[in-house]
């Protein structure tokens, strides 16, 4: 049992490390649900759609780089430690932040706008390649025993919390402002409240401590060593990949494309789809850590072969239900079932991740299997949607992606058994 020192100790260090992970998914959030807005000011054409396309695959590009970042940066992380890596990363994910929110638009520079945006969006990728997987690491390697999943689970927490002040902010602006005054500037207002965000979550994170996982391991000395480390388990991390699919798509299916896909092919209020989006950020932050916590109790893996299935079985007829005769209340039904799916699939998915890989390259490793499937699904989920109802006049399409990825994550749950068995396979975290 712990103490009262202790316990308040493990509260501040969850709350000091996820509060990065929260800015890190506030203002890759703020891009997605502002989207058309963003589309108008850096990306204008005489096409809607293509100018609405060119900014969610500008949006989709800073996932591209992820992988980059969850090595160069995840190495940064296995080799210097936890903390100094969490602070880089928060540092770099500040300067593309900032250039976002303050780049003049396409009337007022031209080409230069959506150059500097695309930019911006390259340098959050590559920060936020580690964010993910640092958070998720420290945390795990700092739970009590029998708590992993639990604790990892406030490292996705942290993201809902972001998803709930976005919405709020969203549904606050657009009910003062006019729809001109939010395509001209309303939109930026939470941007720039991200970067006054930034200097409280440096001050949290400079106070953090190293685990003492990191300290009583040998750390790899170089990069080349955990590139080799990295290539030596592939298998593990292919297999990663492909269990992380689910909760990435998910997540981007129900939050960021969530007011786009309420407004855009629903023909809903842009309120409407801001309060739904408030709704299932919150009911995200309920369902993860009683995932983690289910977890705990049962064994991570019986949720991820259970999860997948019903997702499978249920996505599309609801999806095509909706679409029918759109209304704000079967929007709410619909996107509430996908965040349990989300919420007590990642519950045990991202502890189950930490636990599988190698100690020596843990962050690398886990950083790429995750951020790799965000490049591949998640991150273009929105853009892929879009294009998906645009192609085939079906508004229900989305959910075709969203049971593709259910099937992807239900045959990684079967791989798993058949990888090499690797000591981090086992629940005890090496």
């Amino acid at each position: 049992m712990l103490s009262p020192a202790e316990r308040r100790a493990k509260i501040n260090a969850v709350i000091r490390v996820s509060a990065g992970n929260f800015l890190e998914m506030y203002d890759f959030i703020i891009y997605g649900y502002y989207a058309s807005y963003i589309a108008h000011t850096f990306f204008p054409s005489g096409n809607e759609f293509v100018s609405l396309m060119s900014a969610l695959i500008a949006y989709g590009a800073g996932f591209l780089v992820r992988p980059i970042g969850a090595i160069v940066l995840g190495a940064y992380m296995d080799r210097k430690g936890r903390r100094k890596g969490l602070i880089v990363s928060l540092g770099l994910m500040a300067v593309g932040t900032a250039s976002i929110a303050i780049t003049p638009g396409y009337d007022a520079i031209g080409a230069l706008a959506p150059i500097i945006i695309v930019i911006g969006r390259l340098v959050q990728g590559f920060s936020s390649g580690v964010e993910i997987g640092g958070c998720s690491v420290y945390l795990a390697e700092i739970a009590t025993p029998g708590n992993r999943g639990f604790y990892c689970a406030w490292q996705s927490g942290s993201q809902q919390v972001a998803v709930m002040l976005s919405a709020a902010l969203g549904v606050a602006l657009t009910s003062v402002l006019l729809p001109e005054q939010m395509a001209s500037w309303g939109w930026r207002v939470p941007l720039l409240i991200g970067c006054l965000i930034i200097p409280v979550v440096f001050w949290l994170r400079r106070s953090l401590q190293e685990t003492e996982a990191f300290l009583c391991s040998r750390p790899v000395e170089t990069t080349s060593e955990v590139l080799r480390l990295l290539s030596e388990n592939w298998r593990l991390v292919g297999v990663g990949v492909m269990m992380s699919i689910l909760t990435t798509t998910t997540f981007y299916l129900i939050t960021v494309y969530t007011p786009t896909f309420g407004s855009q092919a629903l023909h809903l209020d842009p309120l409407s789809s801001m309060i739904v989006t408030l709704c299932v950020g919150l009911s995200n932050f309920i369902w993860l850590p009683i995932g983690g916590a289910i977890s705990d109790r049962i064994g991570r893996r019986p949720l991820l072969f259970i999860i997948p299935m019903i997702a499978l079985v249920t996505a599309y007829p609801l999806m095509s239900w909706l679409v029918v005769a759109p209304t704000f209340g079967k929007l709410l039904a619909v996107e509430l079932w996908f965040s349990f799916i989300f919420g007590t699939y990642n519950g045990s998915m991202i502890p189950l991740l930490a636990e599988m890989m190698p100690q020596r390259v843990r962050t690398a490793a886990f950083s790429l299997a995750f951020v790799t499937a965000t490049a591949i699904f998640g991150g273009f989920t929105p853009a892929v949607s879009t294009l998906l109802i645009e192609a085939t006049g079906n508004k229900a399409a989305p959910a075709l992606w969203l049971s593709l990825a259910a099937a992807i994550s239900l045959s990684a749950a079967i791989l798993a058994r058949r990888v090499s068995p690797h000591a981090g396979l086992q629940t005890a975290m090496a």
